[in-house]
């Protein structure tokens, strides 16, 4: 191990024993402690497959650090009751995929985007699973917040704890730079021990990216870079806290066997970021022959509103060829988001929310729209209305 590779997992192991400055009254609480460095080693296939699937990366007037769709949890109830487990899931964005994988629990997920600081979040977030032994070290490192005494919360053991309580505990945790520091220089070192091959353009966004949870913690927002604010995008707290259409708390860190599940598929390397525009000539046509070669079929997709793009540049058409490309479970679905925040009407909108998630089989979208049903975008989101018998 270099002597920087040792200065920075030093530098993590100190911050247990920081002296008692009292935070809030108490003593001060432990920073995020990790006894043993974990057993990472470069993974070329890994990396080779990154690179392999990826296409050059292109351009998106938004940050999307987090989502913006407060109604990502909507359709979970739909997931559970298709039961896709087992499959091969696809996704864009960032960690809303992440609740997403935990209620299909596929063998293998790709997560791809056409930003190539997606792939570096994504690698950013591959770290801190690395390093985070339970869904609280997991926070605390995202926010840079030192542990409570004795890593458990006042509810109880961490593992037990629901997500109200891991969200009051950050709350009421005063931001650490030492803990940042730690968790910072933990993170330059592990990620390029990934295999995946970065510039130093690529470790500083990747800082960047990481500075931006300490700096807002739980009250980060997507933003665009071309517009202003939106008032209603949600805030890191609100997506962890939201509920599916039953009243079930269902974000990967609101249960810590779904939290568990993540690790280990990031461990196993069964989460995988890949560069690529949907309509583009490569990734999605890539992947697909992967699979083929593996002999596994998707059984979810997660879009987001990627759609209403490519319907404005005209690329819809090669998205559903790509689509075709790929081998799909008969029951394959698309998860859609729709923002709809001045039409309330839609049929599947919860009340209070801008967006609505949309839920369609992979092979209807394709039937429809060889057919010609589907030629523009609200053709796409509105409800089919039944034609006359």
């Amino acid at each position: 191990m270099g002597v920087r590779r040792r200065t920075a997992w030093m530098v993590l192991l100190a911050v247990l024993v920081l002296p008692a400055t009292g935070c809030r009254g108490q003593a001060r609480p432990e920073g995020p402690v990790f006894p043993e460095r974990p057993a990472v080693t470069p993974d070329t296939a890994f990396a080779g497959l990154v690179a392999r699937l990826s296409e050059p990366g292109g351009y998106f007037d938004t940050d999307n650090l987090i989502s913006n769709e407060a109604s990502y949890l909507h359709v979970a109830g739909a997931l559970r009751a298709r039961n896709l487990e087992g499959g091969v899931y696809l996704g864009v964005g960032p960690d809303q995929n992440f609740s997403y994988i935990a209620l299909v629990r596929p063998r293998l997920a790709f997560i791809v985007d056409i930003r190539r600081d997606n792939l570096l979040q994504h690698l950013f977030f591959k770290a801190l699973f690395t390093l985070a032994r339970n869904r609280l070290e997991y926070l605390c490192l995202l926010t840079g917040r030192p542990l409570p005494p004795g890593g458990a919360l006042p509810a109880g053991p961490p593992e037990a704890a629901g997500p109200d309580d891991l969200v009051a505990y950050v709350d009421a945790t005063p931001f650490s730079p030492e803990v940042a520091a730690a968790a910072r220089d933990a993170v330059r070192d592990l990620v390029p021990r990934f295999g995946v091959s970065l510039s130093r353009q690529d470790l500083n966004r990747i800082a960047a990216i990481q500075e931006a949870f300490f700096r807002e913690g739980l009250d980060l927002r997507f933003t665009s870079h071309n517009r202003p604010p939106r008032p209603y995008y949600p805030t890191l707290r609100r997506l962890l806290l939201e509920r599916d259409r039953e009243g079930h708390q269902a974000n990967f860190l609101a249960r810590e066997d779904a939290f568990r599940l993540l690790k280990t598929m990031q461990a196993e390397n069964r989460v995988i970021p890949v560069v690529g525009d949907l309509a583009g000539p490569h990734a999605l046509r890539s992947i697909g022959a992967y699979l083929h070669a593996e002999g596994l079929q998707v059984s979810v997709f997660y879009t987001s509103n990627v759609a209403f793009y490519l319907m404005r540049a005209g690329t819809f058409g090669r998205f559903v060829a790509n689509l075709e490309t790929l081998p799909l479970h008969p029951g394959a679905v698309i998860i859609r988001s729709y923002f709809n925040r001045f039409d309330q009407q839609h049929p599947e909108t919860v009340p209070g929310y801008a967006s609505t998630q949309l839920l369609q089989p992979i092979g209807e979208l394709i039937e429809r729209y060889r057919r010609g049903e589907i030629r523009s975008y609200a053709d796409l989101v509105r409800p089919r209305v039944p034609e006359p018998r």
